[in-house]
């Protein structure tokens, strides 16, 4: 919508239109973040079915790597889905509260999701998926192949390096749960 004149523009306006838009780029994110874990679970179902059919084992170590790209992707999602919900509540709603005199809270959504009942639980229940699905399923398949006869020095290594990999992805999901 195009501005004619600057009696128009008022700081107020500014800080609502970018509530706007990071609420916008926040829902984008969310649903983009939710849908890593579907197609984490479809890829990985896909290369164990393959691996099953072909029986060739060091397939396994592509679950590895898809999780961890996946994984680490699905982390920075959720960093940015959080960081909006931070700027929102500390930074944006008291800027604009103290623009309109308001008595209360601005955008109190921001905080009061934060306190209602259960959540503590909700979070540790998300964290207990998303280490199952981006740590514990890579390991099982890369347990599965160091058991199985396809077992080669250079893919040893390489499943050490990845698992070494998926250890700094789920502590990064461990200090991201935390808050």
């Amino acid at each position: 919508m195009p501005v004619t004149s600057t009696d128009d523009v008022t700081e107020s306006k500014i800080l609502l239109t970018e509530y706007d838009r990071l609420k916008e780029e926040q829902k984008t994110r969310i649903g983009f973040r939710d849908n890593l874990l579907y197609f984490t679970l479809a890829a990985a179902t896909a290369v164990v079915t393959v691996t099953v059919q072909s029986g060739q084992f060091r397939l396994l170590l592509s679950v590895p790597a898809i999780c961890l790209i996946l994984g680490w992707t699905y982390l920075v999602n959720d960093e940015k889905v959080s960081a909006i919900s931070y700027y929102v509540r500390d930074q944006l709603g008291p800027r604009l509260g103290e623009l309109a005199s308001a008595n209360g809270t601005v955008f109190g959504w921001e905080v009061y999701h934060r306190s209602v009942a259960g959540r503590t639980m909700r979070k540790r229940l998300q964290i207990a998926v998303d280490l199952s699905a981006y740590l514990v399923l890579p390991m099982v398949c890369t347990t599965a192949f160091w058991c199985s006869p396809s077992v080669q020095p250079l893919l040893v290594l390489t499943s050490l390096v990845q698992t070494l990999a998926l250890i700094v992805l789920g502590w990064q999901f461990l200090r991201r749960a935390e808050r």
